[in-house]
């Protein structure tokens, strides 16, 4: 595999990305059927009423084939939400996901906001390291029964 690149998110790539989110999180947390539908209407308001100027969306490529996935969306006025941030299992140890991150927090903090805030689960343990090696700091965190599942959701903050 070569080298990975970043290119703007496109509605073309809104299947693609509902079923790479459906199937892993399958596979890895054993999620039901319910996240795949969530991940779908996110995008879909997402294509429909994203305003670009303080929100946006990266794939990770290589080799012209899609690898992951991140979002910044407008959580209120100062602070962007990161969101739909996924690595399919072959782009993992390659530093897609650090470069994904890095360009969604540059882009929020050049775009004006003062920080940002996250929600994921426990079990994306490479995911929370990240955050964590990055700066960012969990400051809420509760047991869920969520998408089949019993989890642990956590909300994580940045401040710029």
């Amino acid at each position: 595999m070569t080298d990975v690149t970043l290119r703007p998110f496109c509605p073309e790539d809104t299947d693609w990305l509902v079923d790479q989110h459906g199937g892993l999180y399958a596979r890895e947390a054993g999620f039901d059927d319910s996240f795949g539908p969530l991940v779908r209407s996110i995008l879909e308001a997402f294509n429909a009423e994203h305003d670009a100027s303080c929100e946006r969306g990266w794939i990770a490529e290589a080799d012209g084939q899609p690898l992951g996935s991140i979002f910044c969306v407008r959580h209120d006025e100062t602070t962007a939400k990161l969101r739909l941030f996924l690595l399919v299992p072959e782009a993992r140890g390659r530093g897609a996901g650090r470069m994904l991150l890095d360009q969604c927090m540059s882009f929020a903090r050049d775009t004006g906001y003062a920080g940002m805030t996250l929600w994921t689960h426990e079990s994306h343990e490479a995911a929370c390291a990240l955050y964590a090696r990055t700066g960012w700091d969990m400051v809420a965190s509760k047991p869920v029964h969520s998408f089949g599942q019993d989890l642990v959701e956590q909300t994580w903050v940045y401040r710029f």
